[in-house]
Parts: structure tokens; C-alpha cells; sequence
């Protein structure tokens, strides 16, 4: 990871014990960077006992939080820094007493969102960034940093060393899988709807395949269908034509994803 994110989220950590203790903790964005930080509501509700929630920015203002105050942390997101829910979100954060910190692309600098977080960790972009300068590389080294704090543990060690090989798996994971997805999509192209399935840390995930890869950018219909939800409604729709893309975990959720 590059040094400039390491320190940025240094400063962020430092910044959290500053402010005390922390009582809530609200994850908001919009569209792909809502589901970006959905894995980290995972975690951190798995890992600490924290109230977490993750919201879609507009949501967050509407619904007035009780706990949100001085004792919260507000982590928001968005890739150009200039998403109006996220910056308006990120502003009444601020003006309740929370922390505030955004995620962004690194060219946002000095963005609305910038300017209305009081700490920015950045990430890189493009087709030869190294995985763990990616945003979701940046934020897992956020996430485990934190965790390290709030409980201090050898496995969020291991976890933030693992980084370190992140691009290593990605390049080989992209190299076993690239033919079987081009086939999976040349099978599919033509197809009106196609809907995925997924639950626990996968959710995230499978919302984003659904509403930025294909509702955005393939304009092809799709919905997310949580595998424990499955059976209470999507299954009735479930037909030997109808596509279907299954994200299996590999945490205890995979015997929920098991099942569909």
C-alpha cells in the first residue's frame, strides 16, 4: 500500500483515540460506494460490539439517528468526492459532533466532500493499480488498523500482512477465472434479467453486480436477492431459464448461501 494512504489512515486512527470513546459507528454513500462499505458493517458489527449501521446517504439525514453525536464516527464514501447526498450527509455528521472521515479517489483533493470531512483517506484507480491501493485494499487496511485498536488482536496483524500479497492473489485469481466468466457472459448477453444471490461480507458484492455492472452499466435488469431471503419469495420465480448468479462465502454464511 502506498505510503500516503498508510499514513492518512494513521492519522485517522490517531484521530479516533483522540476523540474517546465511540458509540456508534454510521457508514453512508450512495450506489457502488454503499456497497463498498457494506463488508466493513459486516465486520465490524462480527468483531465489536458497536452499534453499526450502513446507510444510503439521503437515508442517514432523513432518519435522524438518535445516537448520532459526539460519540459517533461517521465514515462516508464517494469516488469523484462530489456525490450531493454524500457531501450533505457528511456535513450534518459533522454539524451533530461525529468524527468524520471519507473515503475518495485520489485525484479528489480538496472535493465538496473533502472539505466537509475532517479526515480524508484516499485510494488509487485504474487497470495496473496494485490491489492494495485499490479502495477496498484501503479500506480493509483502515478497517483492521481500527480493529487493532478497539481490541488489539495477532489476527488483525495477520490480516493488515496480508495486504502486502493482495495484488498476488488478485493476478491469479483474475488469470484462473477470466475464461470462464467471458463464456458465462457470452452464454448470458442476450438475456432480459439476471439476478444475484449472496449474504454476510458477499452482500456488498452482489448489490453492486446488480445495480453499477449491470442495471448502470450493461442496462440489463438484475436484482439483489439475500440467500437467506431466497425461499420467502425469489424462489417462486425460480425457473430452469432464469439466470441466477450465486456468491458462496466462505464464513459460516456459506451454508446460508448453501441452501438457494
Amino acid at each position: 500500500m502506498k505510503e500516503q494512504f498508510k499514513q492518512e489512515i494513521k492519522t485517522v486512527i490517531e484521530a479516533t483515540q483522540a476523540k474517546g470513546d465511540i458509540e456508534s459507528i454510521y457508514l453512508v454513500a450512495c450506489g457502488g460506494s454503499h456497497a463498498f462499505l457494506q463488508p466493513a458493517e459486516y465486520v465490524l458489527s462480527k468483531e465489536t460490539t458497536i452499534p453499526t449501521t450502513v446507510l444510503p446517504s439521503r437515508e442517514f439525514i432523513t432518519r435522524e439517528p438518535k445516537a448520532l453525536g459526539e460519540h459517533s464516527l461517521v465514515v462516508s464514501c464517494s469516488h469523484s468526492g462530489t456525490t450531493p447526498e454524500t457531501v450533505a450527509a457528511t456535513k450534518y455528521a459533522r454539524e451533530q459532533g461525529a468524527l468524520t472521515v471519507a473515503f475518495a479517489f485520489a485525484f479528489a483533493d480538496e472535493s465538496p466532500l473533502e472539505k466537509e470531512a475532517e479526515y480524508t483517506i484516499h485510494y488509487a484507480w485504474g487497470p495496473e493499480t496494485d490491489a492494495s491501493d485499490l479502495n477496498t485494499g484501503v479500506l480493509y487496511g483502515w478497517l483492521f488498523a481500527y480493529l487493532n485498536v478497539v481490541n488489539p488482536s495477532d489476527k488483525y496483524d495477520r490480516a493488515l500482512k496480508a495486504l502486502d500479497v493482495l495484488n498476488d492473489v488478485t493476478t491469479k485469481t483474475r488469470e484462473q477465472y477470466t475464461p470462464i466468466i467471458a463464456k458465462w457472459a457470452s452464454e448470458l448477453k442476450r438475456e432480459p434479467i439476471v439476478y444475484s444471490v449472496a449474504s454476510g461480507i458477499n452482500a456488498g458484492q452482489a448489490y453492486s453486480f446488480a445495480i453499477c455492472w449491470l442495471q448502470e452499466m450493461q442496462w440489463v435488469n438484475s436484482a439483489y436477492i439475500h440467500s437467506g431471503e431466497y425461499f420467502h419469495g425469489p424462489f417462486e420465480i425460480t425457473d430452469f431459464d432464469v439466470p441466477f448468479i450465486m456468491c458462496e462465502g466462505l464464513g459460516k454464511a456459506r451454508a446460508m448461501d448453501g441452501l438457494c
